[in-house]
């Protein structure tokens, strides 16, 4: 069965089940720059539905499906085996407070063994986790119960492991405790049990009975994970009680590459029809292939295509530096197996692998499409200034190839990164090549995390200098700065008068010159609604109206702020909320009215004329407006 079959076979099993189609959200969570509360990228297909599995009501119902594109960064430098990967897809189902074990077990094993609408898989083959009971939460004997039922009707003898964990004779079913089959989001929270599916990937023809301790047969590649379904029933309290939830969710997840390796029999992701085609084009451009090269460029070129049609380019910040790590790893290990494919100046002509993983995903994630040139481009441009970077950083390193000191300190990787933007990874590879021709011992593993210690320090002091960035998601408190804080609010207001009053921001970033603002808008915003915007923001300047700040409980100011922007868990018990518009005035007749922690001009006629210079796509279904004071 093809990835594609599968992603489509999720989709329409659980739309049968009066389950809403979703469309994945951006690689980019929302609050990706609030301290301590985001990840630069969404790594899992819950995150985008985190609000709504903590009680917001989500606007398509209460039964939800999609297919989540994820990025993971930790294993950067493990891409390459057989089993890791930067971009990935989650396939996922959602009960918010609506079914709840019972069904969730049941369609999880149809849809697993069904030949009609599911996969097919052989059920015999099938073992499962439950949470086995810690701290006080009993064991998931609920799960248990369901599982042997279900099981029973397939005629399978089901019996359950001891503390043990071994699998013998008709055991299938495996408690475990809280580090394997329990989630939460926080320290306190919703949280509960899960049960995981597992698959005898050998089966018993080939491998002989399947047999042993849980995780030995787990870390042996005998049985892999493939789906988790989390029940969310309990409350962890501030004082460590849980408490039963009276609305109960359910969040799953099932990775569609690991499911396709599954399905179609293969023992690594790269060898399915998801690498297939990018793969077969970078063998034919290189002059030296080799498999974990190839898997490198593969992966990393894959994840490149869709974080930069999500916005992102490269740079040394954040999700930026992300990318451009990818795509410099991928150009060294371009350069390795001498490909050659599609050439444009000094390129390796890697870009040219866009076409082939748009025209594998556009259908499903249309964006690529609409991003195409621009992705081609930004990688070109990020191939051409590391080349010129590797130029002067193998010529340094051939200097010093020879010398131990600056290497085993660290200080010579760090110094090469800070000045010439070389990713330490490539620097140790290229190092330690060069000093194997030499005779010379590799340079001890141990360099990492001096000069991961350096970086951090570089990266404290760099934050110390942009720390205001993340105050309101704004940059700076300088006279212009503060301007610009409060234009952001017109614009917003703005925005829903001539849009709709369902905008909310989704992202904000000030510096003295100018204002960025991102909202939700699914379309290029024609000259007219930019003119009008642009206009009733200049009439409300000009209408010098005054701006008010309010201290207030969070429950009251929600009575003054009608449409939200931000999940207010990120807010204290006592919020800021300016107003703009008559003092006094009744929340339907201000023009604006927002959670907000400053600072803030006293009347809009200081603002000067409001000019909207750019309006662009920031990423699906999010719109960016680039605008100036004058």
């Amino acid at each position: 069965m093809q990835s594609k079959e599968i992603r489509e076979r999720y989709l329409k099993f659980f739309e049968k089940r009066a389950h809403k189609i979703i469309p994945s959200a951006s690689l980019v969570p929302e609050n990706y720059d609030i301290p301590d509360k985001g990840t630069l990228f969404t790594t899992a297909g819950m995150q985008p539905l985190v609000p709504y599995l903590l009680g917001l009501k989500h606007p398509a119902g209460t039964r939800l499906v999609d297919v989540q594109k994820c990025v993971r960064t930790g294993d950067i430098d493990d891409v390459g085996d057989n089993r890791h990967l930067t971009f990935f897809e989650m396939m996922g189902n959602w009960s918010l407070g609506d079914y709840f074990k019972k069904e969730s077990i049941a369609w999880s094993l149809e849809f697993l063994t069904s030949k009609e609408e599911g996969l097919g898989l052989d059920p015999k083959r099938l073992y499962v986790t439950v949470f086995r009971g810690e701290d006080g939460i009993p064991r998931d004997d609920e799960s248990i119960s369901i599982w042997k039922e279900n099981f029973s009707k397939l005629n399978i003898s089901v019996e359950v492991a001891n503390d043990d964990e071994i699998i013998k004779n008709c055991i299938r079913i495996i408690p475990l405790g809280k580090d394997d089959n329990f989630w939460i989001a926080g320290a306190t929270g919703p949280c509960g049990g899960d049960t995981e599916m597992f698959y005898d990937v050998v089966g018993e023809e080939k491998g002989g009975k399947l047999q042993g301790k849980f995780t030995d047969l787990v870390n042996s590649g005998r049985i892999i994970e493939i789906w988790n379904n989390v029940f969310m029933e309990f409350n962890k309290t501030a004082d460590g009680k849980y408490e039963p939830l009276a609305k109960k969710n359910v969040d799953t997840g099932m990775g569609l590459e690991r499911t396709t390796v599954v399905m179609q029999s293969k023992s690594n992701v790269f060898e399915t029809d998801i690498f297939e085609s990018i793969l077969s084009a970078i063998k034919t451009a290189a002059k030296d292939f080799n498999v974990i090269s190839g898997r490198i460029i593969a992966d990393h070129v894959r994840a490149a295509a869709f974080i930069i049609s999500d916005g992102i380019t490269p740079s040394n910040n954040t999700q930026g530096y992300i990318l451009r790590r990818l795509i410099r790893r991928a150009v060294v290990h371009s350069q390795k197996i001498k490909m050659e494919y599609g050439l444009i100046g000094e390129t390796s002509g890697m870009f040219s692998l866009v076409d082939i993983i748009v025209s594998e995903y556009a259908t499903i994630y249309p964006i690529l499409n609409v991003e195409k040139n621009n992705i081609k481009a930004e990688i070109i441009k990020e191939e051409l200034r590391f080349k010129q970077t590797l130029e002067e950083g193998i010529r340094l390193i051939e200097k010093n190839i020879t010398k131990d000191v600056s290497f085993l300190n660290g200080d010579f990787f760090f110094n090469l990164y800070q000045t010439n933007g070389f990713p330490f990874e490539v620097a140790l590879e290229e190092i330690n090549m060069r000093r194997s021709k030499l005779g010379l011992p590799n340079i001890p593993e141990d360099v990492r995390a001096i000069f991961l210690n350096l970086f951090k320090k570089h990266q404290l002091i760099s934050k110390a200098g942009s720390e205001q960035k993340f105050k309101g998601g704004l940059a700076g408190t300088g006279e212009m700065e503060t301007k610009y804080h409060t234009a952001t609010h017109l614009l917003l207001a703005a925005l829903r008068k001539v849009l709709g009053e369902e905008i909310v921001q989704k992202g904000s970033n000030i510096t003295s010159e100018r204002m960025r603002f991102d909202f939700n808008w699914p379309e290029k915003l024609t000259i007219e609604q930019i003119k009008a915007v642009e206009e009733l923001v200049n009439e409300k300047i000009q209408a010098k109206l005054p701006v008010e700040m309010l201290e207030l409980p969070k429950d009251e100011a929600k009575k003054v702020v009608t449409t939200l922007s931000f999940d207010l868990s990120k807010y204290g018990d006592i919020v800021k909320v300016y107003r703009i518009g008559q003092i006094g005035s009744k929340p339907e007749e201000l023009f604006s009215a927002e959670f907000c922690g400053g600072p803030h001009v006293s009347n809009t006629s200081e603002l000067g004329h409001f000019k909207i210079t750019k309006e662009e796509a920031s990423s699906a279904g999010i719109r960016r407006i680039k605008a100036i004071l004058s």
